[in-house]
């Protein structure tokens, strides 16, 4: 569990500036990206931020794992884009006498897209690397974002590791006594896994309602106090920001 909620150790440079201006600039480095109409820049944050999760000391893999998912999304904007979207013909091949037409300005309004979903992901991937959970949750506290959003999201981060250790258990239980020698009972037993894990879920939510209630909870959590801003570390947001829409600008 640790390993999941603490990817990389907390003593790297970024650890001691302050979670209010990490996210301030990943925001506006999140804007930049979003409104940039080009492919350079969005392109360019991308690579400085998978840049600075290797200098954290982010493992490969994990990084291969976190971008699975988004990169599958904007390969198939890419591949929907050139098929269906613009008008200027790039190729056409024929299946069984239908033709399939793809697009150069659809190939190219997919590749800006793309860009985009990269430079936005890599961005948010370096911050929540770069910062604690609970510290990011204290800095969108100070931004004004509803606290009953703070308390829900920190209480499924909590017990999404609880809920994933009982999984393990009951994962290895069930591999023990041959629950997945083939695809017939490998699905009967993940549906038994699946199961277990709600009822265990329900299970946990009254047992931490009563227990929290008995301990004095009145609906609010108490959240992290910030120190005040030190003057280096505002003006090194300032510059990178300013830089990044130099940048943009370009």
């Amino acid at each position: 569990m640790h390993q999941i909620a603490n990817p990389i150790a907390n003593t790297h440079v970024l650890s001691g500036v302050d979670p209010r201006l990490k996210l301030v600039s990943a925001l506006a480095l999140l804007v930049l990206v979003m409104s940039s109409t080009g492919v350079a820049f969005p392109l360019t944050v991308a690579g400085l931020s998978l840049a600075l999760c290797r200098w954290l000391g982010v493992p490969l893999r994990l990084l291969l794992v976190r971008f699975a998912e988004p990169l599958f999304i904007a390969a198939m904007v890419i591949v929907l884009k050139l098929l269906f979207s613009g008008h200027e013909p790039l190729f056409t091949v024929s299946f069984g006498g239908v033709a399939v037409v793809g697009h150069r300005d659809g190939l190219a309004t997919g590749i800006a897209i793309a860009s985009r979903i990269a430079g936005a992901v890599s961005v948010v991937a370096a911050v929540g690397f770069a910062t604690p959970f609970t510290d990011l949750m204290a800095a969108l506290s100070w931004l004004r974002v509803p606290r009953g959003f703070i308390e829900v999201a920190l209480f499924a981060w909590r017990y999404l590791f609880v809920l994933f250790d009982d999984a393990q258990v009951v994962y290895a239980a069930q591999k023990n006594r041959l629950g997945y020698a083939g695809i017939r009972r490998g699905l009967r037993s993940f549906g038994t896994l699946a199961g277990v894990l709600v009822i265990k879920a329900f299970d946990n939510s009254q047992t931490v309602t009563t227990a929290m209630v008995q301990r004095g909870y009145d609906g609010t959590l108490p959240l992290l106090r910030h120190r005040p801003f030190r003057f280096g570390e505002v003006a090194g947001s300032v510059a990178l920001v300013a830089i990044m829409g130099f940048l943009w600008r370009l």
